[in-house]
């Protein structure tokens, strides 16, 4: 296989598609890359404005097989470089691990695609600053699919917090997700028919096929931060947008001795404390806020008010629109159209790369701290911690030869 590179695009002035690219009705023409069960969700809940044309995954028979299931007569690949090839897409939706999403997302602004992509978006901290760069260089209009970012009532809980709504803050608690672990070396497993196990590993470590790394590579280090940057990307992101600290991150972190096992600890600039001990549940994606006027609860797409009174204070949206997501919780089809609205105004969309690579990051520094199990110091603008090496080196991580990022 040759290296997973594209230099030759590194010159390339970016690509704004003229109308005459878009599908029919002037439809917006989408390429999926990944064809597991969230680009399936993702395909479902595509507005009627858009319309996806290919699909690629190195698995070719799971491609093949959610065309077969939906009776969609679309381009197949299994090289998604071949799908961004292809000057008839304007974007692509990005549903793929979350190893592989850092590249995907770079070659695909390189191609001049406008693009969604999943959260977490990245697997270490640098990927992410790797991606920014990469959508302001092609002026891309780039959403992540941290959903809660579209929905009101997620967004009136945020700015109430915000506007100083609680009064001081006197500590926040966010859910104590679970890390990925180690995984224990098995004897390698046939590699299935149609498979290109070789790009399926794409930047991590050589090792023979097994199933319970393809099927269940979220719970696996090398592939996955685990729950900490799955549910913790959703979370972790609510506790930045309520705080205003979207642009930037917490100064120190360190465990939590005195709470449940791996709980962490970390606070901001501003001398916010956060503390992850929760247990997961009803919090998963939100966060606790405690205040010198009362406390407040942000869940999915809702919050709780203590003391009641203080909801006086709040206009609610219509009915309506709390419903329209409560019908569809696990999907992102509104969050969609805010991507799609952008592309044909070259806007601005609710959750681009910057807020989805600084919320992540906080997940990324939560499983260091952990880690290494002693307070750290982290300069969120440099994005380095201060005077320490050691935690420095898991910023980043070795990529094999042919899946390097671009420079």
């Amino acid at each position: 296989m040759k290296p997973v590179t594209r230099r030759t695009l590194l010159a390339v002035a970016p690509i704004i598609l003229p109308a005459r690219a878009r599908g029919a009705n002037g439809r917006i023409r989408v390429g999926v890359i990944g064809a597991g069960n969230r680009s399936g969700l993702l395909i479902d809940q595509l507005p009627e404005d858009a319309e996806v044309a290919a699909i690629a995954d190195c698995y070719l028979k799971k491609a093949e097989d959610l065309a077969a299931k939906r009776k969609a007569n679309w381009l197949i690949f299994q090289d998604y470089r071949r799908l961004l090839d292809r000057k008839d897409l304007d974007a692509v939706i990005i549903g793929a691990t979350d190893h592989a999403r850092a590249l995907l997302c770079i070659h695909s602004c390189q191609a001049g695609k406008d693009v969604y992509a999943e959260k977490p978006l990245t697997l270490y901290v640098a990927e992410g600053r790797a991606i920014v760069k990469a959508a302001e260089r092609y002026r891309r209009v780039f959403q992540v699919g941290s959903q809660q970012r579209s929905m009101a009532m997620n967004q009136i809980a945020c700015k109430f917090i915000r506007d100083g709504g609680l009064g001081p803050l006197h500590f926040v608690q966010g859910c104590n997700y679970p890390s990925a672990k180690i995984w224990n070396p098995q004897p390698g497993q046939p590699v299935p028919d149609g498979m290109d196990w070789n790009l399926w590993l794409g930047q991590s470590v050589e090792r023979p096929f097994h199933d319970q790394l393809y099927r269940g590579w979220m719970g696996w280090r090398d592939y996955s931060g685990g729950e900490m940057t799955n549910w913790g990307a959703h979370g972790l992101d609510q506790i930045q947008s309520a705080l205003g600290m979207d642009g930037t991150g917490p100064v120190e972190l360190w465990p939590l001795a005195d709470s449940a096992p791996g709980a962490v600890a970390f606070r901001y600039a501003n001398g916010v404390l956060v503390r992850l001990e929760l247990p997961m549940g009803d919090l998963n994606g939100g966060a606790v806020f405690v205040g010198k006027r009362g406390r407040m609860e942000i869940v999915r797409n809702g919050f709780r008010l203590d003391p009641a009174a203080l909801m006086k204070e709040i206009e609610l949206p219509p009915k309506e629109e709390v419903a329209k997501w409560d019908r569809a919780l696990w999907q992102a089809r509104y969050h969609m159209q805010n991507w799609l609205d952008a592309i044909r105004t070259r806007g601005v969309p609710l959750a681009g790369p910057e807020i989805g690579h600084r919320s992540v990051t906080v997940s990324h520094l939560a499983n260091i701290t952990r880690e290494l199990n002693r307070k750290l110091r982290w300069n969120p603008q440099a994005e380095r911690f201060e005077s320490d090496a050691q935690a420095n080196a898991l910023l980043t991580r070795p990529r094999r030869k042919g899946f390097e990022l671009p420079a």
